[in-house]
This record gives structure tokens, C-alpha cells and sequence, in this order.
């Protein structure tokens, strides 16, 4: 088995002997987790670039770039002092009044298209300024570049906690970096909560009935239910005017005097429900199932389902004495069973209803 010691390109320290085994990327890997850096190429100790693995023999002392050009390790024992403004494959950046030192390459090579990488791509920087001490001057928020760095060196988006993402979002955008910018309109998509339009969950909804009194009314004018499990619950005496119910499932639940006044309950499932001196005026119930649901209120509190769309809906069984169905729609509805003694159905339509009894 054949060995190399490698170098970080440009230096002599801190080598790293590894074993050489499949192909020229295996090597690089093993190259990146030794040495911390993002390898990319390798360089003999002549600066010849070594571009197959069956070039290497054993012992041999390789430098490991990231990208950049070969860079004599000779150089660094014989450098002098670096000056501010000197070329160097380190800088540091001086982002709103705060000191970032990083290579190069770590600006360069994740995101090669950016304004980062354009700014700095070249020895020769872009023109930009540097403060006393050769930092380069970049007038933008810290906090939020900090995210955006650590990205670039290990290729990861964490985010500290207590950190806006919408900031960081505005940073990578100003910099360019669009793959670190669809991440974090994911990310922040994900931190948002649900807007007034989301449908509330059987435990929300739960949490709200608990933390009210019996004895007071719950307002859920215009919220929206659509597709929840309210399944035997307590529902008396609740404001659901206007609210969508659609498709949500209501079977035994307690609706007795609630307000389902102008309420989307199409699709929902109220089988066996205590309707009891509900108001369900211009209520849309298309499709929904009421099958052996009580109307009839032994104090004479009569429901009022006037001008109701019940269009399709099976209600067989169903105990509906005194109901107001005034101008109601009933059209195919399915009414098998059903007690309607008392009932008010003037203007009522009751085209093709199936099996009226009463």
C-alpha cells in the first residue's frame, strides 16, 4: 500500500500521511477530512498537477489546493512580514466594524457567480477599500455576514439561535449567493406561522374550548375548519357564522344553539349530531351527511335552516319536528325515515327528494 504525507498548498507545517487507495477523488476526500479544507487538486512539490493517481509513489509529498494555483512552500519560509494591502490568499474583512479573517478560496470557490467572489477572485481586490490595518471595508450587517461565511467554508446553513433569517436572506441576496438564498426562503417559510387562511386542527381548537368558560360564547365568525375532526365535542352555543366547516367531521358532536348562519359545511359528516335550535340560515350544506341528527327542541327552541342549500344531503332518520326549511333547496336530497311533523316548508324545494315521511 502506498503512503503520501500532504501539505496544505503553500505550506509546510502540520502535513497529514494517509493512505492512497481507488481513484484520484477518493484521495481528495481523505485529503478534505485530514486537512479541514475543500480539496480540489494536488500538486507534486514541483507545482506539477497530478491529474492521475497512478502518477503517485510511495512517500511521495504532495500540496493540496482548493482551487487556487500552486503556491511554492519555499515562500512561506522565506516570506517577509506582510504588509497591508499585499496580496495574500488570506484577508480579513472588516464587515460593519467587525473583523472576519478567511481565505480566499473560501470566498471563491462555493459560489464562484456571487459578488463575493467577484470581489475577490483576484489578487488584485475590486476596488474596495481597507481600514488602518488592511481589512477590507464592507459596510453591511456582521451578525447576519457571519452565517453566510460559515457557508462558504463547510457548506452548511446554521443559523444561531436568536439570529432573524430574513436578515441573512437579505445578505445572501445582496451577495448573490443563490443556492444559500433558496435555503433560507425555505427555512424562513418554514418559522412563519400558519396565516389567518390555515385551517385549525382538533387540537387548537381543543386548547381555545379550554381556556373558555362555559357559561361564554366562542367567537369562530369566518374562521376556517375545513377538513378538522371536531368529533364529539361540545360545540353549544359557538359563533360559527360564515365559517368554513367543509368537510370536516362533526359526527355526535353537540351543535345544540350554536350559529352556523352563512357557514360552508359541504362534504361535512354530522351524522348523529345534536342540532337542537341550531341556526343554519343560508348555511351551505351541499353533499354533507346528517343521518339521524336531532332538530327537536323539548322546550319548543325551533331550528332555523331557512334558505339553506341541503342540495344532495342524506338526513334519513333525522328528528325534525317544528324545523324552519323555508325556502330551503332539498333538491335530491335524502329524507328516508325523517320526522317533519310541524315542519315549515314553504318555497321549500324538494325536486327529486327521496322518501319523505312524516
Amino acid at each position: 500500500m502506498r503512503r503520501v504525507t500532504l501539505f496544505v498548498n503553500g505550506t509546510s507545517k502540520n502535513g497529514k500521511v494517509v493512505a492512497v487507495y481507488g481513484t484520484l477523488s477518493d484521495l481528495l476526500s481523505a485529503a478534505s477530512n485530514k486537512l479541514g479544507i475543500r480539496a480540489s487538486s494536488l500538486f507534486n512539490g514541483k507545482g506539477g498537477l497530478i491529474d492521475d493517481i497512478s502518477l503517485i509513489r510511495d512517500d511521495d509529498v504532495l500540496y493540496v489546493s482548493e482551487g487556487d494555483s500552486f503556491v511554492d512552500p519555499q515562500d512561506e519560509v522565506n516570506a517577509v512580514p506582510v504588509k497591508p494591502g499585499a496580496p495574500s490568499d488570506w484577508l480579513t474583512l472588516n464587515i460593519g466594524g467587525r473583523l472576519f479573517t478567511t481565505t480566499r478560496s473560501t470566498l471563491v470557490s462555493k459560489e464562484p457567480e456571487s459578488m463575493l467572489a467577484h470581489m475577490f477572485r483576484d489578487k488584485c481586490v475590486w476596488g474596495n477599500r481597507q481600514d488602518e490595518h488592511g481589512a477590507y471595508l464592507i459596510d453591511r450587517s456582521p451578525e447576519y455576514f457571519e452565517p453566510i461565511l460559515n457557508y462558504l467554508r463547510h457548506g452548511q446553513l446554521i443559523i444561531n439561535e436568536g439570529v432573524n433569517i430574513r436578515g441573512v436572506l437579505e445578505e445572501a441576496r445582496f451577495f448573490g449567493i443563490e443556492q444559500l438564498g433558496d435555503q433560507l426562503e425555505a427555512a424562513l417559510k418554514n418559522t412563519q406561522p400558519p396565516n389567518d387562511h390555515s385551517p385549525i386542527s382538533r387540537k387548537e381548537f381543543v386548547r381555545f374550548l379550554l381556556a373558555t368558560p362555559t357559561k361564554s360564547e366562542l367567537r369562530c365568525q369566518g374562521l376556517n375548519f375545513s377538513g378538522a375532526d371536531l368529533s364529539r365535542l361540545d360545540l353549544r352555543y359557538i359563533n360559527f357564522k360564515m365559517a368554513n366547516l367543509s368537510r370536516c367531521n362533526l359526527t355526535q358532536a353537540n351543535l345544540c344553539c350554536s350559529n352556523l348562519e352563512r357557514a360552508d359545511l359541504s362534504g361535512a359528516n354530522l351524522d348523529s349530531g345534536n342540532l337542537q335550535g341550531v341556526k343554519m340560515l343560508c348555511s351551505n350544506a351541499e353533499g354533507a351527511s346528517l343521518r339521524g341528527c336531532n332538530f327537536e327542541d323539548p322546550s319548543g327552541l325551533k331550528a332555523n335552516l331557512e334558505g339553506a342549500n341541503l342540495k344532495g344531503v342524506d338526513m334519513e332518520g333525522s328528528q325534525m319536528t317544528g324545523i324552519n326549511l323555508r325556502v330551503a333547496t332539498l333538491k335530491n336530497a335524502k329524507l328516508k325515515n325523517c320526522n317533519l311533523r310541524g315542519a315549515t316548508l314553504a318555497g321549500t324545494d324538494l325536486e327529486l327528494a327521496v322518501a319523505l315521511h312524516g
